[in-house]
């Protein structure tokens, strides 16, 4: 089982919008990399699961599209500070490959828990639009690959 984890596209500020939709770069940011997964990756998660927010949703149905119409759902316990426990004990019961796309600290503290077994541990350095690739087996998960939109441009 793999399971996508996904920080939303950069969002435009609050002050901008307090919706926060997904600015013209988080969109293209999304795009790159949702493009460059289906062209090599193949990703075929059977829903992609998002924190409700507006800029998580919008990066969730882009990634959808891109990957051939997936499912996709508003999902509890993935806004930016919510318990990542929830998640790695769904997480550890799901057999399906999903993706989560959520926010920071949230995504954060939940590959720490889901790798090393500590929410307080970062093992991956998340950025908008990236994501990080995680594989479940038979006693701990481990990271297959993680990408960032700013390998296709620089930062």
């Amino acid at each position: 089982m793999r399971v996508y984890l996904v920080q939303h596209g950069l969002a435009v500020d609050a002050k901008e919008d307090p919706e926060r939709p997904l600015a013209a770069q988080g969109r293209e940011d999304v795009t790159r990399t949702a493009g460059f997964l289906s062209l090599f990756e193949k990703p075929a998660p059977a829903w992609i699961a998002h924190s409700g927010k507006l800029r998580a949703g919008q990066t969730a149905d882009m990634f959808a599209e891109a990957w051939g119409d997936i499912p996709v759902r508003k999902a509890g316990d993935l806004g930016p500070n919510d318990d990542p426990q929830a998640w790695f004990e769904r997480l550890a019961r799901i057999g399906d490959d999903v993706m989560l796309v959520g926010h920071l600290p949230h995504l954060q503290r939940l590959a720490g828990l889901l790798i090393c077994r500590d929410a307080e541990m970062q093992p991956i350095r998340f950025r908008n639009g990236g994501v990080a690739c995680l594989a479940r087996g038979d006693v701990s998960w481990s990271l297959l690959w993680h990408i960032i939109p700013t390998l296709f441009y620089g930062e």
